[in-house]
């Protein structure tokens, strides 16, 4: 009897891959492994619950039987894996072994833990159980202090605000988006959060976290302090590697694989935050289903190479449309930007110009279209 497919993780990667797959087979014996309750759910829509009224149940949308039944899998939930033996091609579960004739890793990622003292009482939201248990901590609460001002932060602080709570945001960058859009574009976003209500906070980080009584109290590197009910760290996330890295798998920023998602390990793949395609570990939802659609052929029989078009990343702060394609990391050349805040066209082009990627803010995200005729594709086939 041939050996099931074992897919770790249940979460956008890990079920979309198999929606995928079963569409070129239908038959194949497939395994779901999980930590967590294996609920399916839109991971972009945690960073949009509160606004929209939503608890954990109403951001749910099927349950693991549910799923199971709709796939024609066995998912195995709160279930934690000690090991992985690529050699004798075997999943461990404690005393329990799994052996398989592929492996796929979805691992996803895991939030960054900030060093600070009294971190234990920060909460992440990474995934639907995070969310429940932040939206119950918040429950009867007013005063919530977000940590982080990258994409995450940011939409939590909005969301948080449009939902009437009195949200405070510090991160120790100088603008918002930081890292995924040019200075003026970032700085276009303050206002827009500001008018929600938020106290917008930069330049400065939180250097320790106590408890006095039902609240908590936040030190600040510029020896201020800020009060809060509830703290959310929204400071980014790292892709989680333990696992592959235990089982001798080739890590660099996250778990390395080939165009076909296939690890340094034969019939090992990983796919999602969690893997490394010749150098891109890219944190997005669309990176992520194109990986799944490739992987799905190559599982089925048909070897196909992943490919990453153009991918827009859309900021979810509708006070203030941003979309952005954000600039490779050793790309050369210089942003040009136009228009008057908060309607700004920021493109970044090379010394010939080419477009390289772009940041429009406002009205001007309408002419995202045009420019992604204009970028080249980040894989080709």
């Amino acid at each position: 009897m041939t050996a099931p497919l074992v897919i770790i993780g249940t979460g956008l990667a890990g079920y979309n891959l198999v929606k995928e797959f079963r569409k070129a087979d239908a038959e194949r014996e497939v395994v779901m492994i999980t930590s967590d309750d294996g609920r399916q759910y839109s991971k972009p829509m945690l960073s949009t619950g509160f606004s929209k009224g939503k608890d954990a149940n109403g951001l749910a949308m099927n349950d693991a039987g549910k799923m199971a039944e709709q796939l024609k899998c066995e998912i195995r939930t709160h279930q934690t894996i000690t090991a992985i033996n690529p050699a004798q091609n075997q999943v461990v579960l404690g005393n329990e072994i799994i052996e398989y004739s592929d492996l796929v890793l979805a691992l996803g990622a895991e939030p960054i833990q900030l060093p600070i003292e009294g971190a234990e009482h920060l909460y992440h939201v990474n995934d639907l159980m995070d969310y429940d248990r932040f939206y119950q901590a918040v429950q009867g609460k007013n005063k919530v202090l977000v940590l982080g001002a990258g994409l995450v932060g940011c939409e939590y602080a909005h969301d948080l605000a449009s939902a009437d709570f009195d949200v405070t945001l510090v991160a120790p960058d100088e603008q918002p988006l930081s890292r995924l859009v040019p200075a003026q574009c970032g700085e276009a976003l303050t206002p827009a959060l500001q008018a929600l209500g938020v106290d917008v906070q930069l330049g400065k980080a939180v250097t320790a976290l106590r408890q006095e009584g039902e609240q908590f109290v936040a030190s600040l590197s510029d020896g201020t302090e800020i009060q809060a009910d509830v703290v959310l760290s929204a400071v980014g996330l790292k892709p989680r590697t333990n696992l592959a890295l235990a089982a001798g798998l080739e890590i660099n920023k996250a778990i390395v694989v080939d165009r076909y998602l296939q690890t340094s390990a034969q019939n090992v793949y990983a796919l999602g935050d969690c893997a490394e395609v010749e150098g891109l570990n890219l944190l997005y939802v669309l990176p992520l289903m194109n990986g799944a659609r490739a992987l799905a052929k190559t599982l089925a029989g048909t070897p196909t190479k992943v490919v990453y078009p153009v991918m827009p990343v859309m900021v979810k702060t509708p006070s203030m449309p941003i979309v952005t394609c954000p600039v490779a990391q050793d790309a050369q050349g210089s942003w040009q930007i136009d228009g008057q805040t908060p309607h700004l066209k920021a493109v970044f082009e090379d010394s010939v110009g080419n477009l390289l990627g772009y940041a429009l803010t406002g009205d001007c995200v309408a002419e995202k279209m045009e420019l992604n005729k204009k970028l080249p594709a980040m894989l080709v086939s």
